[in-house]
């Protein structure tokens, strides 16, 4: 009896396994998609899954656009399809209705695991009601208030780089500028996000118990997940825990309980303060989970739209890759591209030397031009989110601004898609696309701002013609905070520094985990780095 109720349980998850990847086989079969051109299925089971985790991000989809054609598709898991395509007419479309084409299952279940049901992954209307109440906090005067704390970090980081390079004498720093970023954008976000000290920069004391589970959360793979990918495709593989799973639900543990611990401190400070209710026109605070707080309190919002704390919480980690591995990670890249390019470097340096403070306003930094150039550039070319992925809620017709040939030869003028498919966001590819940029489009040349070339007005994002917001109902809520956090940053440590690659060019490469890290390929086993030379700048 013992043996068959062992036997039994196997048996019956094996089941359940199958039937849950069923359908997966069974659509290819059945998607319009199947008459589209692209490259061979290198492995049932994997697809192109491996060849793209092993890549960079998007080299090899702009290889298969060179040979098949601007419109395309590819195999991933157990066979099924991904629509990928550079027509700009399709992507706003897809963009554009947002209801239509949603974030995958298999893309929310991941998400979730490390960020929680905040606006990144809901849909829907509990998308449009966080999003509702979240704007005001992302809003340009909330922007303005916070940039003073942008600086005064940014110049603690500078502080602690001078030192180290004053203990160092005369020879240059090697340092990696990526975990120096990372702690300090933290630090950014523990003040500005929800007026919480992480006290990264501290390198003397232990770090939190918070920035510590934020560490553990944002932490890439640099070997294929083999069964990630797996527990994502099929449900009921969730059931059995990971190394990964269990280290992501201590760290979420940790975040609910501190991250409840400050809403319920904010909601009864902010109740104190106004006992006779809070106005939608008497939102305000510093932090921006205070000013979220607020908003969702306002009297005069009806309570069938207020969010839940559950709800306001799970914004936290929104403001987290709004605020800490988004913007540490384009500076990063911004400081690579500025090794590469000392003329790029010395330029820059001396616009931000015409400033005569540590401390200027967010206009002073948005009214310099040539900061504003290197800033589109690096976002251009080193986009930290290299792509996305949605998946049609219904049959569709995408328009198409460009015509393309399926596998028969046969010109198309739509592309047809079926409920269930899913499309690429290629947010990389466009940005570096030839047909779009020039035949230039893969150097990093900021004085191409100067005169931008037309096409690239097709381009359907939120921001400077690219995609790296992406565009749209789901545009990233934070990209006004990503992007003077940025100049902020990049205004204090290239003032302060001169940079050269501390390795050879060759051996740097990306890796994506959320945002595409850096990484030294002689030197994985080390995770995420970027080990630059770092000398302090002295005026001739």
């Amino acid at each position: 009896m013992a043996i068959s109720i062992l036997l039994a349980v196997p048996v019956a998850l094996l089941a359940v396994v199958l039937w849950s990847i069923l359908p997966v086989i069974i659509r290819p079969l059945c998607s319009p998609l199947r008459n589209l051109p692209g490259p061979p299925n290198p492995n049932w089971l994997w697809g192109q899954f491996k060849a793209i985790f092993d890549a960079e991000n998007s080299v090899l989809q702009e290889k298969w656009i060179e040979q098949y054609g601007n419109t395309l598709v590819y195999k991933v898991m157990f066979g099924s399809l991904r629509l990928y395509t550079h027509d700009d007419r399709a992507l706003n479309h897809i963009m554009t209705h947002s209801v239509d084409y949603q974030k995958p299952e298999t893309v929310r279940f991941n998400l979730t695991s490390v960020l929680g049901a905040g606006v990144l992954v809901t849909e829907g209307e509990q998308h449009r009601q966080q999003r509702r109440i979240m704007n005001p906090a992302f809003g340009p005067a909330q922007i303005r208030e916070l940039t003073g704390v942008f600086l005064e970090k940014a110049m603690k980081l500078r502080d602690s780089w001078q030192s180290a390079s004053d203990r160092n004498g005369n020879v240059p720093l090697r340092a990696d500028v990526f975990a120096g970023l990372g702690r300090m954008t933290l630090d950014v976000i523990g003040v500005a996000g929800f007026n919480y000290e992480f006290d990264a920069l501290n390198e003397t004391g232990k770090p939190s118990e918070l920035s510590v589970a934020f560490e553990t959360i944002f932490q890439g793979d640099t070997s294929f997940p083999v069964f990630q990918m797996l527990r994502a495709f099929i449900p009921a593989l969730r059931i059995i825990p990971t190394e990964r799973s269990r280290k992501l639900a201590v760290a979420m543990e940790v975040m609910h309980r501190i991250g409840m611990e400050l809403i319920r401190e904010k909601k009864a400070a902010i109740q104190h303060e106004a006992i006779s209710g809070i106005e939608k026109k008497d939102v305000q605070g510093r932090d921006l989970l205070s000013l979220l707080i607020r908003a969702n309190m306002a009297t005069d919002i009806p309570e069938s739209q207020r969010l839940s704390d559950e709800d306001v919480l799970a914004q936290v980690p929104t403001f987290i890759v709004a605020g800490h591995e988004t913007t540490s990670t384009a500076v990063t890249w911004c400081l690579f591209a500025l090794t590469q390019a000392p003329h790029v470097q010395t330029k820059l340096r001396d616009e931000l030397l015409t400033i005569d403070t540590d401390m200027p306003s967010m206009e002073e930094l948005q009214a310099l031009p040539y900061l504003e150039m290197v800033v589109k550039e690096v976002l251009r070319l080193h986009a930290p989110v290299g792509q996305t992925i949605r998946v049609a809620e219904k049959d569709d017709e995408i328009p198409v601004g460009r015509p393309y040939r399926d596998r028969n030869g046969v010109e198309r003028y739509t592309i047809h898609i079926a409920k269930g498919d899913a499309v690429v966001i290629p947010i990389v590819a466009i940005n570096r696309s030839k047909a779009l940029w020039g035949e230039d489009s893969f150097e990093f040349r900021p004085e191409r701002w100067e005169s931008p070339p037309q096409s690239i007005s097709s381009i359907p994002g939120v921001w400077g013609h690219m995609m790296t917001f992406i565009g749209g109902p789901r545009a990233c809520i934070g990209y006004r905070f990503s992007l003077v956090e940025m100049k902020a940053l990049i205004f204090t440590l290239v003032r302060a520094f001169e940079y050269e690659l501390a390795v050879d060019v060759k051996d740097i490469t990306k890796k994506t985990s959320i945002v595409q890290r850096p990484y030294v390929l002689s030197e994985m086993t080390k995770g995420s780095q970027l080990p630059l030379l770092i000398k302090p700048y002295r005026p001739a």
